[in-house]
C-alpha cells in the first residue's frame, strides 16, 4: 500500500468503500467523536466541505471509541446525531481503532513511523494524489487560517 487510495474502509452503513473512489480529490481525514469537547468541530468540517466540495475536496470522518469512550452510540445513533445536530453530509465510516494493536490499516499508514493519534479529531490533509500533505492536532478548528490556507493550496 503506498496511498490512502489504496486502502478501504466499511461505510457506517456497513458496505465496504475503497478509498479509491475518492481519487483525484483533496482528502482531509478526520477520528471523530460525538460526545466530545471538539464535537463542535463537525460543524466547521461540514463548512469546509460545502466551501470546497465542489473543487475536489471531501472530509472524510472515521468515529472512534478510544478516547475517554467518547464514541459509544451505534453507527445508526453517531450517523443520525452528526445529521441532525450538525447538517453532516460528507462521508462517514464505521467506528475504527486509531491506536493499538487493532488500529485500522488505513491509520497505520497514516501515522507510519509517526506518534500515535493523541485525540478526537486529529486531522490528516491528503493531496489528490492520496499522499498525506500535512497533519493536525484535534485542537486545530476546521476554520484555523493554517488549515484552511493548506486546503486552498492543495486545490490550485
Amino acid at each position: 500500500m503506498t496511498t490512502v487510495l489504496d486502502f478501504s474502509a466499511a461505510r457506517a452503513n456497513g458496505e465496504d468503500s475503497a478509498l479509491s473512489e475518492f481519487g483525484g480529490k483533496v482528502l482531509l481525514i478526520v477520528n471523530t467523536a460525538s460526545k466530545c469537547g471538539f464535537t463542535p468541530q463537525y460543524e466547521g468540517l461540514e463548512s469546509l466541505q460545502k466551501s470546497y466540495g465542489e473543487r475536489g475536496f471531501s472530509v472524510l470522518a472515521f468515529p472512534c471509541n478510544q478516547f475517554g469512550a467518547q464514541e459509544p452510540g451505534s453507527e445508526e445513533e453517531i450517523q443520525h446525531f452528526c445529521s441532525s445536530r450538525f447538517g453532516v453530509e460528507f462521508p462517514m465510516f464505521s467506528k475504527i481503532e486509531v491506536n493499538g494493536p487493532e488500529r485500522h490499516p488505513l491509520y497505520q499508514f497514516l501515522i507510519g513511523d509517526g506518534e500515535d493519534i493523541s485525540w478526537n479529531f486529529e486531522k490528516f490533509l491528503i493531496d489528490d494524489q492520496g499522499q498525506t500533505i500535512a497533519r493536525f492536532s484535534p485542537r486545530t478548528a476546521p476554520d484555523d487560517p493554517e488549515l484552511v490556507s493548506a486546503i486552498e493550496q492543495s486545490l490550485s
